[in-house]
């Protein structure tokens, strides 16, 4: 569930990161990286934060679906929102945020499927279907939809799902309403888009540590804080400005890879889990099997003969090493 992800005191946070660069009495200047996850506490006031920055890869994962402008802004909110919620994925596993678009008696809605992904090592990867033309704003896309989120381990274990409904006026709202129904952690998140850039902010209250008036004080600064100003200003600058009257410290950041994963690998397995019977159809009519990754686009084809050799080698292999 979406609470193991916030359940996060300020001494776990402090032996997390100021092992890794010390603790500093002032902002760090910026790591020369483009895409980043960079970790901070707000000292005085008992508050945590994440500041997300995307630069690098954006056309190369996502301008082969040449998105409506409207659904590229959702799909950048996600795509810079989905790092702040991994920021406490410690074990070896996958976190999927999905919207599913209310599909009416008589009509389908313009935003049909909205999928991030992000594992352990910040690999992140997103894509969106619409219909012909979508636009609007946030409630006109995805307002009436579901939103998911699936904590997927690698290597077995338990799979976490947290379902709501989407409310709110925009995908940032939205997750805070979230949190603060889970009864875990106050939480403010900031979300910014361009065709350029992706960023995101996320505040959250220790309680342990922080007073009503400390998180007052906090949420009224972020309050002030606009999407042109968060595009445009970078993380450690924002940061100085917002809370000029507080001590703030600054983390080693973490780089974050914008890329598809996909590969022949994981393909095969796709294949092999559908099952022969179910691809015969195909082959009997194209004597292949193409396969284009639904994030990326990147085409794989199959001939006849190389799914029948996939199938007999699988077939070949003990059934625990089979490929799943």
């Amino acid at each position: 569930m979406l609470e193991i992800l916030t359940h996060f005191s300020a001494l776990r946070f402090l032996r997390s990161y100021s092992s890794r660069l010390g603790m500093l009495a002032t902002i760090s200047p910026r790591a020369l990286m483009a895409n980043r996850l960079l970790p901070f506490l707000i000292e005085n006031r008992g508050v945590r934060g994440f500041a997300v920055e995307i630069t690098e890869g954006i056309p190369d994962l996502l301008g082969w679906r040449d998105y409506p402008p409207d659904v590229f802004r959702q799909l950048g909110h996600a795509l810079a929102a989905t790092p702040l919620l991994a920021a406490d994925l410690r074990q070896d596993a996958r976190l999927n945020l999905q919207f599913q678009g209310k599909t009416g008696e008589d009509s389908e809605p313009p935003l049909k499927l909205l999928v991030t992904q992000i594992d352990s090592q910040l690999q992140l990867r997103g894509m969106a279907k619409c219909g012909p033309g979508a636009s609007g704003d946030f409630q006109a896309l995805m307002g009436g939809g579901t939103l998911a989120c699936l904590i997927e381990p690698r290597h077995g274990g338990e799979r976490y799902q947290a379902l709501v409904g989407v409310y709110g006026d925009s995908l940032a709202e939205a997750l805070q309403i979230y949190y603060g129904q889970s009864e875990q952690l106050l939480t403010r998140v900031r979300l910014g888009a361009a065709p350029d850039r992706f960023v995101g902010l996320m505040l959250q209250r220790l309680p342990e540590n922080s007073s009503d008036d400390d998180w007052v004080h906090v949420h009224h600064l972020v309050q002030t804080l606009e999407e042109p100003e968060l595009l445009a200003t970078e993380a450690e600058t924002l940061l100085r400005r917002l809370f000029a009257e507080d001590t703030v410290r600054v983390f080693e950041a973490r780089p974050i890879q914008l890329q598809c994963q996909c590969s022949h690998a994981q393909i095969s397995a796709m294949l092999l889990g559908l099952g022969e019977e179910e691809l015969k159809p195909l082959l009997i009519e194209r004597g292949r099997v193409d396969v284009t990754c639904e994030f990326c686009g990147k085409e794989y084809a199959y001939r006849e003969v190389e799914v029948r050799e996939l199938f007999a080698a699988s077939q070949a292999q003990p059934a625990e090493h089979r490929l799943q």
